[in-house]
């Protein structure tokens, strides 16, 4: 059921998954360039497959300026605050003011607490920083960005360089990515902007993770094409708790290219969790 929550003036789109409520929810965080419905792809519903299997309700939401939810002022202009809620082009803090700003927010709106985080890439990274403060009772991290790998902006170039050219006589990025967003420009520029700007290179939350206490599963594709396995022993170095699961034959979307095998690790590390 979709929903839009307001919070500080500006609304959300939310999605709630039906679960025993004794259970603590899964809260699913999408990546740079997805939002509630990206989560849907191929002809399947993984978190409401992931819910389903673990026996858990759950949330999906679209981050400001992605899916339906209200959009970022002045994306591409000068970055700035209005209010509770930072305005303009991100700055290089934006995934820490997601994890320790919004999403807080979010949670005390929907009267959930200590819930199990699902992230993927950007998503995943916002998990490991919300729970690196904040309570939770577990963190999955897909494909997570720890720092930034040179493959990553090749990569992330590349996508600019195929939302601003059209492809004859096919659907581009830009309209693949138009059927997800209300605004699709205000989608991938906050996203492509800050990732390609010289002052993102420095982005490190390797001493952050140092604080995550709570249970952790780090999970990648072996074929990843924005970032190397090296970005789970990082986490793993300062989160020695951490279980790490390698998929084989997938890249930087488990949940599209190897949804059973994810589904599976997820269910198997949540056995037993509060």
């Amino acid at each position: 059921m979709m929903n839009r929550i307001e919070i500080s003036g500006v609304c959300l789109e939310v999605t709630a998954i039906p679960g025993p409520r004794e259970r603590a929810p899964l809260v699913f965080l999408h990546e740079g360039l997805g939002s509630v419905s990206m989560w849907t792809q191929r002809g399947r519903d993984w978190p409401s497959e992931l819910c389903a299997s673990t026996g858990r309700p759950g949330w999906v939401y679209s981050r400001r300026g992605y899916g339906q939810s209200d959009p970022v002022p002045d994306v591409r202009g000068e970055p700035g605050w209005d209010g509770f809620w930072h305005t303009g082009r991100h700055e290089p803090d934006y995934m820490h003011l997601e994890a320790w700003h919004v999403l807080p927010a979010l949670l005390q709106k929907l009267e959930l607490h200590k819930p199990v985080l699902v992230g993927h890439s950007d998503g995943a990274t916002i998990a490991l920083l919300h729970a690196s403060r904040q309570p939770v009772t577990a963190c999955v991290a897909i494909a997570p960005h720890v720092m930034v790998e040179d493959m990553a902006i090749t990569a992330i170039a590349r996508a600019k360089e195929l939302f601003e050219e059209p492809i004859p006589d096919k659907p581009g990025l830009r309209q693949r990515l138009a059927k997800h967003h209300a605004d699709v420009d205000n989608a991938f520029w906050q996203w492509n902007d800050v990732w390609l700007s010289q002052a993102f290179r420095q982005f490190d939350i390797r001493t952050t993770c140092h604080t995550i206490t709570a249970p952790l599963l780090l999970v990648q594709g072996d074929s990843d094409e924005y970032g190397t396995l090296q970005q789970l022993q990082w986490v793993q170095e300062a989160a020695s708790h951490a279980r790490q699961v390698v998929i084989k034959d997938c890249g930087h979307s488990p949940h599209k290219d190897q949804p059973d095998t994810l589904t599976a690790s997820v269910v198997s590390f949540l056995t037993g969790l509060p």
